[in-house]
């Protein structure tokens, strides 16, 4: 399966790129949905703006992840990814308004949709029995990016407002790519491959399950962690620190998670627990974060967003690439990423459209009914798995 395997050294640098990437992404989220309040953007519109980041990346994630298979090559996926992820943010300083930043998001999408290539790039150097491992390590620097961007716009937000924390977007977005370019990749010996086989990884139904299990995860995270509970912080009071402090508390939530889900102690038990039991604590704080009376009860809240990111998107992404072949991992994974971004595409636009028209109680209610049945679903599953494969499960 491996045509190489990392040096440490080429490790590190490459995961510290995969964090370069994700803090440029993710840096000024903490305060996109209040900042676009501010300047007068009404909640349906600001809900088309989150989902904006999630179209782009249901339009390309398939077709790139079948030209890095047909191509055998992920580099110039790797490198476009980071360059754009930068370039994102140059529509937000220079047209900073509910259409600029829908513009940058539908770019900032288009970045994310590489991520099919950072992710089958890392995780071939790695053993079929270590791609859990793998997986939830890389999981573990994405996050880490995340919550660097975090922490810089919460504590430099109030300072140099929303130009100056798209700025460090950028540059972070642009070292990132410079260490990208750095990258080796090994010639690709085996030639073109034919379009109609790499297709056929989307007859495989467990492909389609897990990517409905992360479409759920991802729609409900980016909706709610990301965009409307800071909104409901801001509703009974809370400062811009606050709001930031939130979003760290849930990104350090996720990178806690995130390795424990690398761990032994997590694997244990195995997704056909993890995965129904985190679903059901989703569903658990879409019930009770709208109800939430305090601030300080929201902020603890968003511990449980952080190990769904952590652990059920870990589980989920290793559970749907189990049995598929190396030569087509690139489209796989583009089709898992690519159903899942229908729901942070989706899911941010019909909360948002709900909170205008009846609340954001209701659209809170809603997402927490779909977790439910996604952990109906993943029961079902493994109950099915236990009974045709008892040793197994």
């Amino acid at each position: 399966m491996n045509e190489l395997t990392f040096t440490r050294k080429q490790e590190i640098h490459f995961l510290a790129m995969v964090s370069l990437f994700w803090f440029a992404q993710y840096v000024y989220i903490p305060y996109q949905t209040t900042y676009l309040t501010l300047r007068g953007v009404g909640s349906a519109f600001t809900g088309m703006v989150v989902g904006a980041y999630g179209i782009s990346q249901l339009l390309f994630r398939f077709p790139i992840g079948l030209c890095a298979d047909s191509a055998g090559r992920h580099k110039i996926f790797i490198m476009a990814g980071t360059l754009a992820s930068g370039l994102a943010s140059v529509f937000r300083i220079f047209w900073c308004n509910g259409p600029g930043f829908l513009v940058a998001n539908l770019f900032s999408g288009l970045a994310s949709a590489m991520w099919i290539s950072f992710m089958v790039f890392y995780t071939n150097h790695f053993s079929a029995g270590d791609q859990q491992t793998a997986t939830s390590r890389i999981v573990l620097f994405n996050n880490f990016g995340m919550l660097l961007g975090f922490l810089c716009s919460t504590v430099g937000y109030k300072q140099v407002g929303m130009t100056g924390i798209c700025f460090l977007s950028i540059c972070a977005g642009l070292l990132a790519f410079f260490l990208s370019a750095q990258i080796r990749e090994p010639a690709s010996h085996t030639g073109i491959k034919p379009v109609r086989e790499l297709l056929s990884v989307c007859k495989i139904k467990r492909l389609w399950l897990f990517a409905f299990i992360a479409l759920i995860q991802q729609g409900i995270q980016l909706t709610t962690a990301m965009s409307f509970t800071n909104q409901i912080l801001k509703e009974l009071g809370a400062s811009d620190g606050l709001v930031g402090i939130s979003s760290i508390i849930y990104m350090i939530s996720a990178v806690g998670f995130a390795a424990f889900a690398a761990s032994a102690t997590c694997r244990r038990k195995g997704p056909g627990f993890w995965i129904p039991a985190v679903l059901a604590i989703v569903a658990l704080y879409c019930v009770l974060v709208p109800s939430a009376k305090s601030i300080h009860m929201l902020l603890i809240l968003q511990i449980l967003p952080g190990l769904s990111t952590g652990i059920l998107f870990s589980f989920a992404a290793s559970e749907a690439m189990q049995g598929i072949p190396a030569g087509s991992k690139s489209t796989a994974m583009g089709l898992f990423q690519a159903v899942y971004a229908a729901g942070m595409t989706t899911f941010p636009v019909f909360t948002g459209a709900l909170a205008t028209a009846a609340g954001i109680r209701l659209g809170y209610l809603l997402l927490a009914g779909i977790a439910c049945l996604g952990g109906i679903v993943a029961m079902i599953f493994y109950k099915r798995k236990a009974v045709s494969h008892p040793l197994s499960s």
